[in-house]
């Protein structure tokens, strides 16, 4: 049976539970609107933990568009029925005052990676993102965390932010989900219209090319895009693209220099 808990100190009063001592617990925090990808990292804990716990929060503190964050597709109803197909045991859907007590006024913040790609275009975006999730690996206190490879500067950031910290939670890193046309899955994609999906099926067949950067960049300009940046960094290539009023990211690894 799946619990939910939307009391952050009900919560924690119930994960001092007996129930949890000895038990392999894992965690996979999400902003809901649930698609493959989240399933694969649900079921990918489920396999390997005894207690498998979800979170469902829109985060605002990572949004640098408050529009943006405003049509977050919600579904939340759905998430659940599908959170519960998979085998989740717990749903934590905390509020916001009572996840930002402070309101936000004590946050993480790094100083490097999270100023390039992402962080250059989405201003203190990943103060957001590592605030959050080290707030609710503090709540939820799992063995393993789970974490897709489609955010690649993300997952790096917050592995890099639990070793730091001295957390007691191991990260897991699985593959991108992509659909038969290698589109990386995403929550915004619901918001491209038949004719935007078309086009942005070209961004990942163009950056796992072998074309170079410029190369690249010239060829999503041609199809629509308006292009944020196509860079190299930790062994892989990295995009970010607008299509319309969608933001479109994607990472491939790159071997010997080459993808």
């Amino acid at each position: 049976m799946t619990e939910i808990f939307n009391s952050i100190s009900v919560w924690q009063t119930f994960r001092k539970n007996l129930l949890f001592a000895d038990k392999s617990v894992g965690f996979v925090p999400t902003m809901g609107n649930l698609h493959a990808g989240h399933l694969s990292l649900l079921e990918r804990s489920v396999a390997e933990n005894e207690m498998t716990v979800l979170s469902i929060f829109i985060n605002p503190t990572q949004f640098d568009n408050k529009q943006d964050h405003t049509a977050y597709p919600k579904t939340f109803e759905r998430d659940v029925e599908l959170a519960k197909q998979v085998g989740v045991d717990f749903i934590l859907v905390p509020d916001y005052l009572k996840l930002y007590p402070d309101d936000y006024r004590y946050r993480v913040v790094e100083g490097e990676f999270s100023k390039q790609m992402e962080g250059a275009f989405r201003s203190k975006h990943f103060d957001g993102v590592l605030t959050v999730v080290l707030k609710l690996l503090l709540l939820v206190k799992p063995k393993k965390a789970y974490f897709g490879e489609k955010d690649f500067q993300q997952l790096q950031l917050v592995e890099d932010m639990v070793e730091a910290f001295f957390l007691d939670t191991e990260i897991i890193a699985s593959p991108t989900i992509r659909d038969e046309n290698g589109f990386a899955l995403s929550s915004r994609n619901s918001r491209l219209s038949a004719e935007q999906y078309e086009a942005a099926k070209y961004f990942p067949k163009l950056l796992a090319s072998d074309l170079s950067i410029a190369e690249i960049i010239v060829g999503l300009k041609e199809r629509g895009f308006v292009v944020d940046y196509v860079e190299e960094h930790v062994g892989r290539r990295f995009g970010a693209v607008n299509l319309g009023s969608v933001r479109l990211i994607d990472n491939f690894k790159l071997t010997d220099g080459k993808l």
